[in-house]
């Protein structure tokens, strides 16, 4: 059996940064390798395909979609993969706890487990469940985009639209890779913006008697 038996295996970093292409090499590797692997993603997430698993450049891999915990019980005992991959884990964030436990069970049992998924969201708050699992895995690779504005590793997945929902699927309409620094510069530019634009009705007032 293969060194990767009964471990877990996490791909994570913002959008456009190669998470999910990751996630295929695993894949295709232990494929090659004939073993029997589950590949899986949220109901939610149907940006490219209904069913499979689609990186931003279109590369294309079959997958099995489940909308619950429980759905996705009942595809691995289906199924009985011995590498189970789930991509877009930060989908699951209101399922965290059980998810875990479900993926306690299962490297328990002898099966290898390769994830992929957003560490933070937007706003460049972590997702409490890619926090778990990260404690979880016995391997982590943090991966960068290339950042829009300077060119260098990228941080966070900036939105470009003005939308405060926290689960926003998108691409490049939406998004855009930035680095720390030039993510701080975006908000104090926008903050200065709309402080130049605020009212004060204070001093209204007192130029105007009404």
């Amino acid at each position: 059996m293969h060194q990767y038996k009964g471990k877990l295996i996490l791909h994570c970093g913002s959008m456009f940064s190669g998470k999910t292409s990751a996630l295929f090499r695993e894949v295709n590797r232990f494929l090659i390798a004939e073993y029997r692997v589950l590949a899986t993603k949220p109901k939610f997430d149907q940006r490219y395909s209904n069913s499979d698993i689609v990186t931003h450049d279109k590369i294309s891999l079959k997958a099995q979609i489940f909308d619950s915990i429980d759905e996705l019980r009942r595809l691995v005992y289906k199924n009985d993969p011995e590498v189970l991959a789930i991509d877009e884990i930060h989908f699951l964030e209101q399922q965290k706890d059980e998810l875990c436990d479900f993926l306690n069970e299962l490297l328990a049992s002898g099966i290898t487990i390769v994830i992929a998924g957003l560490d933070m969201d937007y706003l460049g708050v972590p997702f409490e469940i890619t926090k778990n699992i990260f404690g979880m895995s016995d391997y982590v690779n943090k991966h960068h985009a290339v950042c829009a504005s300077c060119g260098s590793d990228a941080w966070i997945s900036h939105r470009k639209i003005k939308n405060s929902d926290r689960m926003l699927l998108g691409a490049e309409d939406y998004y855009t890779p930035l680095c720390r620094a030039c993510y701080l510069k975006e908000r104090e530019n926008k903050d200065a913006y709309v402080y130049k634009n605020q009212i004060n009705i204070n001093e209204i007032g007192g130029e105007y008697d009404y």
